[in-house]
């Protein structure tokens, strides 16, 4: 029976995938506490967050978890961002997208094109090949889809990263630099295939790179190399 990877692509794919991270590292580079943590390995509101110095952002409330989001493409249908200025919120559905996929009703690449929707519209803060990492290759996709392989996600919570919030309190201007917030955001992704809706399920975790300008709504920036807790 075949199974999704987390990782498509082997070793190779690993080692480019931490190199294109950097690219949204550099995006933090500001907040040095965040960036030398995730590379050593390593609050809802209806507007961004604006940095204080008593409080540089809001704590994001605990929140119940979110079987499918609408956005994950659980019912077939390909995934599109929210519209919302909460970073924690996007997050969330973002990480679901990127969780979940149905190889009977589209493509890989239709589903690539369809996550890149997802992406900032700044090029130089949009990390697209940290996305396409996460995508199984288009011969495993060929595979899972022979099986009528699907998978949906169920987002459990999102959050700041302690490791961002402290850099963001020691520097609270540096956010309005280029408004990417590192979103943590962990849940489960459920696999089935044809004859097994049981499927199996894995637990998931990424920090996400999300940008919130105040003038427009969130876009995905990226996805970490490392998880920030």
């Amino acid at each position: 029976m075949a199974s999704r990877s987390s990782n498509p692509g082997g070793a190779s794919r690993v080692r480019r995938r931490a190199l294109l991270g950097t690219a949204v590292l550099v995006v933090l580079v500001a907040l040095a506490g965040l960036a030398a943590y995730l590379t050593r390995g390593g609050s809802n509101s209806s507007k961004p967050p604006v940095p204080q110095k008593s409080s540089a952002l809001p704590s994001a409330p605990a929140s119940s978890p979110s079987p499918s989001l609408p956005a994950s493409g659980h019912d077939g249908a390909l995934p599109v961002p929210p519209k919302t200025h909460d970073p924690v919120k996007f997050g969330k559905a973002a990480a679901a997208a990127l969780w979940s996929y149905d190889t009977r009703a589209y493509s890989q690449p239709e589903l690539l094109t369809a996550l890149h929707g997802w992406l900032t519209s700044e090029k130089k803060h949009a990390d697209a090949p940290s996305v396409d990492a996460l995508i199984p290759s288009p011969v495993l996709w060929k595979e899972m889809a022979s099986h009528g392989q699907f998978a949906t996600a169920t987002v459990n919570d999102g959050r700041f990263p302690d490791s961002f919030t402290r850099a963001l309190q020691e520097d609270p201007g540096a956010i309005t630099q280029t408004y990417v917030y590192a979103v943590t955001v962990s849940g489960k992704q459920s696999i089935a295939w044809k004859g097994s809706t049981a499927g199996g399920a894995e637990k998931r975790i990424a920090t996400l790179a999300v940008q919130c300008r105040p003038s427009r709504s969130c876009a995905l920036a990226g996805v970490l190399p490392a998880v920030a807790p």
